[in-house]
């Protein structure tokens, strides 16, 4: 059983020292230590309510956190939300794909990519439309860039988020469950553009309930519970070999055999 962070060679472009966090007087995050290095993917499971969505929650600033020390790509996040500054640098560098889409219904999937770098970064449209179609090919619905999200089914409007998501070149890339909200049949062409991100070489958190897709695509395995890392390791050695006894719990009841 490992509870603290796995030391890397390279500089980590995650680093959480002690990080606590509370909902008034419920301790959600409890001494959480971690680094994740350029390039890995790191996913993250535990039974719902253990604490996994506000760990990547607050590593883009989403949560606030009241103890300890949160790093990403050199900016440093601080207890409380006092850091304004490092805060709006993190959000343009770190890209989100939630459970729910959260798409512009009256815009063009084309437009919903776009909005961003535009607004955001000052790109111009012609470059901006031209990098979006690049990356609605990537993700597999090129076809769709005219038509309005409503238009899609839920695993084409998934795909246009992580498409939006990919236009602010992201170092890291964090995954909030972003398969729960889909129909079965909807999940397998999500996961695969999640593959191709991971083949690709994009630092990726990513928070499921899919354990054969973390098993595949992950470089290392965190199972959380209560608000700890309970254990972590290659995916071969905490689904197949876990210590901990928290674990073999949980993954006997989610492991169909």
């Amino acid at each position: 059983m490992s509870s603290s962070q796995t030391p890397t060679s390279e500089t980590p472009i995650v680093r959480m020292d002690k990080v606590n966090k509370h909902f008034g007087d419920l301790h959600v995050l409890k001494d959480i230590d971690l680094e994740i290095a350029p390039g890995e993917v790191v996913v993250i499971i535990g039974a719902s309510g253990s604490g996994k969505s506000t760990l990547i929650r607050c590593v883009n600033g989403l949560e606030e956190f009241q103890y300890g020390h949160i790093e990403v790509d050199g900016n440093e996040l601080l207890p409380n939300g006092k850091s304004a500054k490092a805060l709006q640098t993190i959000r343009t560098e770190v890209g989100m794909v939630f459970q729910q889409f959260n798409l512009f219904p009256h815009l063009s999937v084309l437009d919903n990519v776009t909005l961003a770098p535009i607004k955001v970064r000052g790109t111009p449209r012609q470059q901006a439309v031209a990098n979006a179609r690049r990356l609605l090919e990537r993700v597999g619905i090129a076809d769709q860039a005219d038509k309005s999200p409503t238009q899609l089914s839920g695993g084409q409007q998934q795909r246009v988020a992580l498409a939006r998501a990919l236009t602010m070149e992201p170092r890291l890339m964090l995954f909030d469950e972003p398969t729960s909200a889909l129909d079965p049949e909807m999940i397998g062409e999500v996961l695969d553009a999640m593959r191709e991100l991971a083949r690709d070489g994009m630092t990726m958190m990513i928070v499921t309930h899919e354990m054969g897709f973390a098993r595949e695509v992950a470089d290392r395995v965190i199972y959380i519970h209560g608000g700890q890392i309970v254990e972590q390791g290659p995916p071969g050695v905490v689904f197949d070999n876990p210590q901990h006894e928290r674990t073999q719990s949980f993954l006997s009841r989610v492991l169909k055999h």
